[in-house]
């Protein structure tokens, strides 16, 4: 996948050009939409498919951080992304501003496709009616993707988000068409889990989401490969008292060093809520039992 960074590179592709723009914070079932909707409608006229996003999001807490989301877009079998860096000059570009600098870099530019209530450009000024008038007068059709909806309720991130939180996660992979997962960089922790004898990973999570704090099975996906696992999410109140959430996970039969490399860390079952033990021998007899129940879950 290519990806490029202003509006102006948009001139070096193959017109006509398709784009289907949106934050797609956590690339759910209706994003999906967008983007296969997009990518379907130029390979019918032999056109380039473009995915345009934003990075940083303005909100703090993501389902997707940018470099996860990109992940998610590659694995749509996208060819080209455009990431556009959502700073205090580009919050103030008005709507029209900003799809006249679209048509003047694309050659052409055929369609734009967006979810139903996408909202743009200064104060979000723009949506899908004045973008279907700025396709009338710049010659490029417009797409609106309607709701897509699972049990009766409308897929939105900030539904999907209230899931996770609630650690309903089955609903939340409903929403996503996927499991819910996390994409973390390993950083050096304080070796404890080493010294009673369950070495973790200890995860930067890149500001997205997280679950409820606790104790699950979880996958952790490095380099396309699946490795079992267990997470503590929480702040471990045995042995710290620091208030930061720690995400670590203890990765069965692995012993290579990977601090620096990202995880994708997939939560499948939620095994117990996090407590603080009386000592650190009763907090290692604990895991063992984590450790063993989740095993035979992988074993399944």
């Amino acid at each position: 996948m290519e990806t490029v960074r202003s509006i102006s590179e948009l001139s070096k592709l193959r017109g006509p050009l398709f784009l289907a723009i949106g934050v797609f914070d956590g690339m759910h079932l209706g994003h999906q939409a967008v983007i296969s909707t997009s990518a379907e409608h130029a390979r019918s006229v032999n056109g380039t498919p473009v995915v345009v996003t934003f990075d940083p999001h303005p909100e703090k807490v993501l389902l997707t951080a940018t470099q996860h989301k990109i992940g998610l877009i590659r694995d749509l079998g996208v060819g080209h992304l455009l990431i556009i860096a959502f700073d205090k000059q580009f919050a103030a570009t008005e709507p029209e501003d900003f799809v006249q600098q679209l048509v003047k870099h694309s050659k052409p530019l055929r369609e734009i496709c967006v979810g139903h209530e996408w909202a743009f450009g200064k104060n979000r000024r723009g949506n899908l009616e004045l973008l279907k008038k700025l396709g009338a007068r710049f010659d490029f059709g417009v797409v609106g993707i309607p709701p897509v909806t699972v049990n009766g309720e409308i897929v939105s991130s900030t539904t999907i988000r209230q899931a996770v939180e609630a650690g309903d996660l089955r609903k939340a992979a409903a929403m996503l068409g996927r499991e819910y997962t996390i994409l973390g960089t390993v950083v050096r922790g304080d070796d404890l889990g080493k010294k009673i004898g369950f070495p973790t990973a200890n995860l930067s999570a890149h500001n997205e989401q997280f679950p409820a704090n606790g104790v699950y099975f979880a996958q952790a996906i490095l380099n396309g490969v699946i490795y079992p696992g267990v997470v503590n999410l929480g702040y471990r109140p045995t042995v710290s008292s620091e208030k930061d959430r720690v995400l670590e996970i203890h990765l069965f039969d692995f012993d290579r060093d990977i601090y620096g490399s990202d995880l994708e860390l997939r939560f499948v079952r939620y095994l117990r809520p996090e407590k603080k033990f009386e000592s650190v021998d009763m907090l290692a007899r604990q895991i063992a039992l984590d450790v063993k129940q989740a095993r035979e879950l992988a074993a399944a």
